[in-house]
């Protein structure tokens, strides 16, 4: 499933290929037929992505303010393909199959026949994007919006995100911070590869109760977290691990269980098996400490943790104050 630097990464290209633009709407599948037909020629006034969740607005004409929304959750198996003219050309596809639309032969992107599993085609004047695949697609009012937004808690990557309510809600569960972390109502974004990296960055057991974790301490988890979803959306890439880090155990063939990423085959960008600290390396030596990482299931997900470096249950994890990722992330000597 993607994280949520993916989704505000996907707003960002809806925004660009279509933002204030009519735009016409189609459900080659049929399940969005409804929806589709609903909002076709109206324009496309702006995107938005909250966790994991993706709001289209749509208005009546230009400049004005959304009337209606389309609501999508990609979900495990959702995806976006787009084709186009060159404001396209900044990403092919997001999601699940990673895989773009390939044009006719005659180089026309206008001709591309949509797929019989697509929920959702967006054309524009420049281009368009087909959806498959998501958990949900539905056309809501603004009050529906607004009512999902509530039950998310705060997203790292949004201005109006209040990190006093991330601080209360984790301080009032007795829920271990591992499981926290993944709860959507908690903090909007995260998915399991952050959960498990922030907690090896905060020397931290994922298996204490969140109400006996000190307020600093959480405070200094998301004071981390924002510079590592920041440079997630601005690469497409999920990179955790500091610069000096990243060559330790370089020998070791990592990729035995692939974690793909965009941009994998870019020799700019950070290698995958240099990029993580803990996930997908269990039995692989800690960068740091030589411990052998563990993992194991959490809630029925797979936790990733290393036994000696995260023995620290409730006091202010002074690691990432002096390995912090604001110096590398928003830069591309981050890469």
């Amino acid at each position: 499933m993607p994280e949520g630097h993916t989704i505000h990464r996907l707003a960002r290209a809806m925004n660009a290929a279509f933002g204030n633009t009519r735009v016409r709407l189609s459900s080659p599948q049929g399940r969005f037929e409804a929806g589709a037909t609903e909002l076709d020629g109206w324009v496309m006034a702006r995107a938005e992505a909250a966790g994991k969740h993706l709001f289209m607005g749509f208005a009546p004409h230009e400049d004005t303010e959304p009337l209606r929304f389309i609501h999508i959750h990609l979900g495990l198996y959702g995806s976006w393909t787009f084709a186009g003219s060159e404001r396209f050309h900044q990403v092919r596809a997001i999601g699940a199959p990673r895989k773009g639309l390939e044009v006719t032969s005659d180089g026309s992107w206008a001709s591309i026949v949509p797929g019989v599993n697509v929920r959702l085609r967006i054309r524009g004047a420049e281009g368009l994007a087909d959806l498959t695949g998501p958990n949900q697609c539905r056309v809501i009012d603004e009050a529906e919006r607004e009512a999902v937004l509530e039950r998310l808690g705060p997203d790292p990557l949004r201005s109006d995100a209040d990190p006093r309510e991330f601080v209360r809600r984790i301080k009032k569960s007795r829920q271990s911070i591992g499981q926290l972390l993944m709860d959507q109502r908690v903090c909007a974004g995260i998915g399991n590869i952050y959960r498990a990296e922030l907690l090896f960055r905060a020397r931290l057991d994922p298996y204490v109760p969140g109400n006996e974790l000190t307020t600093p301490l959480i405070e200094a988890l998301w004071e981390d977290l924002v510079p590592l979803m920041a440079y997630g959306e601005r690469t497409g890439r999920i990179v955790t691990t500091q610069p000096e880090h990243r060559k330790i155990h370089r020998e070791l063939n990592e990729r035995t269980v692939p974690v793909y990423q965009n941009g994998d085959d870019d020799p700019a960008s950070v290698p995958r098996e240099e990029s993580f600290y803990v996930y997908h390396r269990q039995g692989f030596p800690c960068r740091l400490c030589e411990a052998s990482i563990r993992d194991a299931d959490l809630a029925g997900r797979a936790l990733y943790w290393c036994p000696r470096c995260q023995r620290r249950r409730v006091r202010k994890a002074g690691w990432t104050d002096l390995n912090s990722a604001a110096g590398w992330a928003y830069t591309p000597e981050g890469e």
